[in-house]
């Protein structure tokens, strides 16, 4: 009986070292893997730079295609939307505002050492028509939080323009 509990304490030790040596390594691989924060900002900036030309061109598909399923927009002065759909649908009805244009350009994106996620603050510029169709134009502040998803392609999970002035 003593044998068959030394053989259990053994076996016991064997499992925590081996848990332990586990976990150990996954930690040294964790902290061994490649930075590629500066990949994933060059990244990123190329594609705002695309997502600038589809909203110019007003398609909806492509302009709404760099968000996640998931996605939220919190736009000034519009409910908020939660899921691609719900975003589609917010910016399927600004493109269909008189006079619509918009630009923006990143001034700062910081990527987490994690590789996994991001954020950007920059600035935009966002014309539509007025009630007597002259353009008004905002300039004004805008945060976006970008996830790196399962195929390594970034995507907008969280866009809140701002009404803060430049």
């Amino acid at each position: 009986m003593h044998h068959i509990r030394v053989s259990a304490l053994v076996v016991a030790v064997l499992a925590v070292f081996t848990a332990c040596n586990t976990a150990s390594k996954s930690s040294t691989e964790v902290a061994t893997a490649a930075d590629t924060r500066a990949a994933d900002e060059a990244a990123i900036r190329a594609l705002d730079a695309e997502w600038v030309k589809a909203i110019a061109t007003k398609d909806l598909d492509k302009a709404t295609s760099y968000y996640a399923e998931t996605a939220e927009m919190f736009a000034p002065n519009a409910p908020a939307a939660s899921g691609k759909d719900a975003v589609q649908k917010l910016c399927a009805s600004m493109l269909r505002m008189p006079g619509f244009a918009l630009t923006f350009t990143p001034s700062k994106i910081e990527v987490a050492r994690s590789g996994d996620i991001a954020y950007e603050t920059g600035a935009y510029e966002m014309t539509v028509n007025d009630k007597k169709g002259k353009p008004q134009t905002v300039k004004a502040k805008y945060v976006v939080v970008w996830g790196k998803q399962a195929d390594g392609s970034w995507k907008a999970l969280v866009d809140s323009p701002t009404t803060t002035t430049l």
